[in-house]
């Protein structure tokens, strides 16, 4: 069991290096390919697109096929993907290319969240989840530091070079720790689709937008925000990142944990709050740097406290098409990444300063944090009280 948890979260970390590695070292990219800041954030945006269309096709295409032989499909693509990133020539082609990176991401973390609740007793698929998604909170915590010091004395591109080989690891964790799993019932096409028709998970997909759009409004800009008006030098970059990374990691665990003890619904509902209070204080206090770091780890650690409960909630609001619903969990966390890093750039297009990246972001984590409570005060605490005439 640990060690097919181990495997999945293996892939958890290649995925948020691809993804994460990004925030790091947007500056490095844009000026290698002579593009602005806010237009090298459309890079972000593209994963977070590929993830969000690639999560439904990959799902259904995959849908007849045995668990284990979807993870193994979805880590090949990524090791493409990266791997191409790498000798990309120009900027039209690293946006084509990661967009094609994210493309199994989506449905990787929805296959490996079902996977993960069956290597463990059913008291604690909560923490199983939250195990297999520290791969990537530890990515931000090591890797994306490790990606951001090799693009400063090396290139980006051998980032996503070493991002890329580490897939050929991963697929052999995955063909050996794996035990051969069933596929899960097959209901058709339609039915894949048919929970889609109910409002509880249509609250949680739009909350978990919402959510993510309103923290990355804020992250996707994190280094500049801590440079130029934190007034952190730029060398201490990959020390930040690492502070973040810590935020995530730690946020991750307690979110699962939690979630277990006072269930999914609670605690998604109070992380998204803390996370509304804490961007605008951001927009308030950004140019205090000891407590733009406290605030930075507060908003991390929501980023995937709220991950695993929300993870968790799609899949029980989705008989009959878990694998799409669980799919769906990270389809509307890139959605939010891509809304996130577009909304935060204008401001800074506007001419405005870095801070107000948070306040823009405040408005959809509040717009989120409403969501979640109207889910919550209609369908329970455990978002399965009414679930069968949801």
């Amino acid at each position: 069991m640990k060690k097919g948890l181990f495997a999945l979260a293996a892939g958890t970390l290649g995925f948020g290096m691809t993804e994460y590695v990004m925030m790091g070292i947007l500056p490095n990219i844009a000026n290698d390919l002579g593009i602005s800041i806010p237009s090298a954030g459309h890079f972000i945006s593209a994963y977070a697109l590929g993830v969000g269309i690639g999560a439904p096709v990959m799902v259904i295409l995959a849908r007849k096929r045995p668990l284990k032989q979807i993870l193994l499909g979805l880590i090949a693509l990524y090791t493409l993907g990266n791997l191409a990133l790498a000798f990309a020539p120009n900027e039209t082609a690293v946006l084509v290319l990661r967009f094609i990176s994210g493309l199994p991401h989506g449905a990787y973390f929805g296959v490996g969240a079902i996977v993960a609740e069956r290597l463990v007793p059913p008291e604690r698929k909560s923490s199983a989840v939250a195990l297999m998604i520290a791969g990537m909170t530890i990515a931000t915590l090591i890797g994306v530091p490790f990606g951001t010091f090799v693009t400063e004395w090396l290139s980006w591109r051998t980032a996503f070079f070493l991002i890329g080989l580490w897939g050929f690891k991963v697929f052999a964790l995955i063909w050996v720790w794996i035990p051969k799993m069933d596929p899960l019932p097959d209901t058709g096409f339609a039915g894949e689709f048919a929970f889609l028709k109910k409002p509880a998970p249509l609250l949680i997909i739009a909350a978990s937008i919402l959510g993510n759009g309103g923290i990355f409004c804020w992250y996707s800009y994190i280094t500049p925000l801590l440079t130029h008006v934190s007034g952190f030098p730029f060398q201490t970059v990959i020390f930040l990142m690492m502070i973040a990374g810590f935020g995530m990691f730690s946020g991750n665990l307690i979110g699962g944990r939690l979630s277990d003890r006072f269930t999914p619904g609670k605690v998604s509902t109070a992380t998204q709050g803390i996370a509304a209070i804490a961007l605008i204080l951001v927009f308030f206090l950004a140019r205090h740097p000891f407590t733009m770091l406290f605030l930075m780890v507060i908003l991390t650690a929501c980023l995937f406290a709220m991950s695993t409960p929300e993870q968790v909630l799609l899949i029980e609001h989705s008989k009959g098409g878990e694998l799409l619903g669980a799919a769906s969990a990270q389809v509307a966390f890139n959605l939010g990444n891509a809304l996130g890093a577009f909304m935060g750039g204008l401001p800074i297009k506007a001419g405005l300063p870095y801070k107000y990246t948070a306040l823009t972001g405040t408005f959809f984590a509040f717009a989120g944090f409403i969501l979640l409570f109207i889910f919550v005060k209609k369908y329970g605490a455990r978002g399965t009280a009414k679930q069968a005439t949801s």
